[in-house]
């Protein structure tokens, strides 16, 4: 490197410090907010009815109904029933609620009267296995989807629970699943308004 011009030196620096990073993998996040978005803007929102990658029936309608009033609870935006949702699903004649198309969300937007719609993902939920260990998982994704453009403004995942190494060397089921959710969710909620 001594025989090197200054101009080569700054190259070879640039690709030793793209190798580092490189080798360290890419750097992970579970959030995604479009910085041009103004989400002051946002005030009355729609919790779309969730899509279920577990074998948990009913683990659907109990995450939406914890998000939602989670959500409403919060004073930020109000949170239109689930009522007033399926109606606006049906008018709208919506196929799949919980994979809405970009111009499915405008149209269900101008119907119910909504900033934003919100779907979701949940692809882990209740219990699972190593062992004699035993304990309570949940791991979800939800988007916030503005209804004026269809197009997605943020972003966020949360998986909690599990077994723990504690669970493991000691035994132990860890916490129940309303805690669990409660947690996801909060997580989930606190990454939307960062």
């Amino acid at each position: 490197m001594k025989n090197c011009s200054p101009r080569a030196r700054t190259g070879i620096k640039c690709l030793l410090l793209a190798v580092v990073l490189a080798a360290c993998g890419p750097v992970a996040t579970d959030v995604f907010r479009d910085e041009s978005m103004d989400f002051a803007a946002i005030r009355t929102v729609a919790v779309m009815p969730l899509s279920n990658q577990t074998r948990e029936t009913l683990a659907t309608e109990r995450v939406r109904d914890v998000f939602a009033t989670t959500l409403l609870s919060t004073g930020a935006v109000y949170v239109i029933p689930p009522g007033e949702v399926n109606r606006g699903i049906s008018r709208a004649a919506i196929a799949e609620a919980a994979f809405p198309a970009p111009e499915d969300i405008v149209k269900f937007g101008s119907i119910v009267k909504v900033d934003a719609v919100i779907i979701g993902v949940i692809r882990e939920y209740g219990e699972v296995r190593s062992g004699n260990s035993t304990s309570q998982v949940i791991s979800l994704s939800m988007k916030m989807i503005e209804t004026q453009t269809g197009r997605v403004v943020w972003s966020a995942s949360s998986t909690q629970g599990g077994i723990s190494f504690k669970d493991r060397l000691l035994g132990g089921g860890g916490l129940p699943m309303n805690q669990i959710t409660e947690k996801a969710v909060n997580d989930i909620i606190d990454k939307m308004f960062r």
